[in-house]
C-alpha cells in the first residue's frame, strides 16, 4: 500500500459549474504550499477528490503542517492507497491498516465504504458487512459500533482503493486568489495581522502597506512588520510589502492642523496612499484592522471621515470584534507575540491627548487647507521613495 492524503474541501463543493476553477486553484494553492519540503508529492485531483501521493522519504508531520495552513481545505485525511486486486486483498489490506494504526487493542469500530466504481462486485453495504466480518474476525477484542465508533474506517473504491480513519482539521475558506487582490494596511499592532489573515480566509491574495516614521520609529519597528508580513504569508502566500516614509507628512500635520484632529487626518493620507498602490496592482478594495469603539479613530464617526477619501471599498472584517476574540485569533496564527513586541509604529507616536471622537467631515475637510501648498508634494515624494520588500 502506498501513503496518499485526501483532502477534503467544504464551500467549493457548492459551487456547481465553476466547481473546476476552485478545486484548480486549491491544487496550485497545496503544490505551492509542498514544493519546498524533503519529498516528492503529486497532487492531483480524481473523480472530484483531491490527493496528495507521497514518495517514500518524506516528514509525515511537516506535511500535515503544511496542508494546515492552505485555505480551501476542511479535512486532511492519510489515506492508504491500492489497487484492486479483488475483496480477498482488500481485506488483507484493511487487516493490515489496523494493525498498523491501531494495533491490537478493544477498540470499537464502524466500517463506511462509499462505491464510486460501480462494476466493482460488492456493493456499499456488502462491503461493509463483509469487511466488518472479516476485522471482527481478525480482531476478536474489537467490537462494532454504529453511533459513537472509536474508529471510522473509511473505504473509497475508485480505479484505485482509498483507506483510512482519520481526519485532520483544516482551516476552511477558500483558495487564495479566488476572490481578487486587496491592499492591507499592516502596522505593527495586533489587529491588522489577523485582518488579512481572515480576508485571505476569504480567498483573497494580500498586497500589504506599512508607514513607517524614521527616526521616531527604528528599523526595528519595520523589521517587526516584515516579519509579520511573513507570518501572514504562511497562509496568504507571498506578499508584496510596500514601505512609505511618512515622517514628513505627519511632522507637517502635526504643525498645521488642531492636535484632536491628527489621528484622522493621517489616516485619512494613509489611506489616500494606500489606495494609490492598490490602483497601481489592480486590488479591488483596502481591509485594515480597525474594530468599531476600540479607539478613537475607529468609532463610527471616524470611520466614516476616513472612508470619504476612498474610492474604493474597505474592509474591515474585525469590526464586530472585541479585543479578546482578535488576540485569541493571533494567538492561533502565531502573531500575537511578534505584534507585542514594544517597538513603536507611526500611528502611535504622534497620538493626541484628546483625540476627538465623533469628528464631523467637514470640519475635517476645513483643518486639511492648512496643509494645501505643502502636502501634495510631500505624498507624492512618500510614494516615490516608498521602500518595496517581496515577503515570501
Amino acid at each position: 500500500m502506498k501513503q496518499s492524503f485526501l483532502i477534503k474541501y467544504g464551500e467549493i463543493g457548492l459551487k456547481g459549474k465553476n466547481r473546476y476553477l476552485f478545486e484548480d486553484a486549491l491544487v496550485r494553492q497545496i503544490r505551492y504550499r509542498l514544493k519546498n519540503l524533503s519529498g516528492a508529492f503529486h497532487v492531483h485531483k480524481a473523480q472530484g477528490r483531491i490527493y496528495v501521493d507521497c514518495a517514500e522519504a518524506y516528514d509525515f508531520e511537516e506535511v500535515v503542517t503544511g496542508l494546515q495552513k492552505v485555505f480551501g481545505i476542511v479535512g486532511v485525511c492519510p489515506v492508504y492507497k491500492t489497487t484492486d486486486q479483488g475483496f480477498d486483498r482488500l481485506a488483507e489490506d484493511v487487516i493490515a491498516f489496523v494493525r498498523e494504526t491501531y494495533g491490537m487493542s478493544n477498540h470499537t469500530f464502524k466500517v463506511e465504504a462509499r462505491r464510486s466504481r460501480k462494476n466493482y462486485p460488492l456493493n456499499s453495504m456488502e462491503i461493509n458487512c463483509d469487511l466488518g466480518g472479516v476485522i471482527l474476525d481478525a480482531f476478536p477484542e474489537m467490537r462494532v459500533d454504529v453511533h459513537n465508533p472509536d474508529i471510522m474506517l473509511h473505504v473509497e473504491i475508485r480505479e484505485d482503493i482509498y483507506i483510512y480513519a482519520k481526519i485532520i482539521p483544516g482551516l476552511g475558506g477558500m483558495p487564495v486568489g479566488t476572490n481578487g487582490k486587496a491592499m492591507l494596511l499592516l502596522s505593527g499592532g495586533i489587529d491588522s495581522p489577523v485582518a488579512g489573515y481572515l480576508i485571505a480566509k476569504r480567498g483573497v491574495s494580500l498586497e500589504a502597506t506599512y508607514f513607517h516614521a524614521p527616526p521616531y520609529t527604528s528599523e526595528r519597528a519595520k523589521e517587526k512588520v516584515v516579519d509579520l508580513a511573513r507570518l501572514i504569508g504562511a497562509y496568504a502566500g507571498p506578499i508584496k510589502l510596500n514601505v512609505v516614509n511618512f515622517t514628513d507628512i505627519q511632522l507637517e500635520i502635526y504643525e498645521k492642523c488642531p492636535h484632536e484632529e491628527l489621528t484622522i487626518i493621517m489616516r485619512r493620507y494613509m489611506m489616500r496612499i494606500a489606495e494609490h498602490f492598490a490602483g497601481e496592482s489592480k486590488c479591488l478594495g483596502l481591509v485594515t484592522g480597525e474594530s468599531i469603539g476600540q479607539v478613537a479613530s475607529q468609532t463610527m464617526q471616524s470611520l466614516l471621515t476616513t472612508d470619504a477619501v476612498c474610492a474604493l471599498p474597505v474592509y474591515r472584517p474585525l469590526i464586530g470584534f472585541d479585543k479578546r476574540e482578535i488576540i485569541e485569533i493571533a494567538e492561533k496564527i502565531d502573531t500575537y507575540e511578534t505584534s507585542i513586541l514594544p517597538f513603536e509604529d507611526c500611528c502611535t507616536i504622534f497620538v493626541a491627548k484628546h483625540p476627538v471622537t465623533k469628528p464631523r467631515l467637514e470640519r475635517i475637510e476645513k483643518s486639511e487647507i492648512y496643509l494645501e501648498e505643502t502636502i501634495d508634494a510631500l505624498v507624492e515624494k512618500a510614494i516615490q521613495t516608498t521602500e518595496v520588500i517581496h515577503v515570501r
